[in-house]
C-alpha cells in the first residue's frame, strides 16, 4: 500500500488542503511532504502508509495500478459508494 507523488498533490487539491495542513496533520515537518511531491526525497514507508491514510480519512479513494491509466485518486462518493 504505497503512494506516489502525484497521487499526494492530486489527493491534497481534491481536499483543498495545501502542504502545510497536510504535515501538521501528520505530525511532520512540511519540508518532507514537499520534498516528497518534488521528488527530492522519499519518506519512510511508514510514513508513505501514514499520509495515504490521513488523505484517505479525509475522503479520497486511491487506484493503484489501472493497467491503462496508471494510478490516480478520486473523492469517495458521500454515499458511501
Amino acid at each position: 500500500m504505497t503512494i506516489t507523488r502525484e497521487q499526494c498533490r492530486a489527493a491534497r487539491g481534491l481536499l483543498n488542503w495545501n502542504q502545510p495542513t497536510l504535515a501538521q496533520k501528520l505530525g511532520v515537518a512540511t519540508s518532507t511532504i514537499a520534498n516528497f511531491e518534488r521528488g527530492s526525497s522519499t519518506p519512510y514507508r511508514k510514513t508513505l502508509a501514514a499520509i495515504r491514510s490521513v488523505l484517505e480519512d479525509g475522503g479520497v479513494l486511491f487506484i493503484d495500478g489501472d493497467p491503462t491509466a496508471g494510478p490516480g485518486v478520486r473523492l469517495r462518493d458521500p454515499l458511501g459508494e
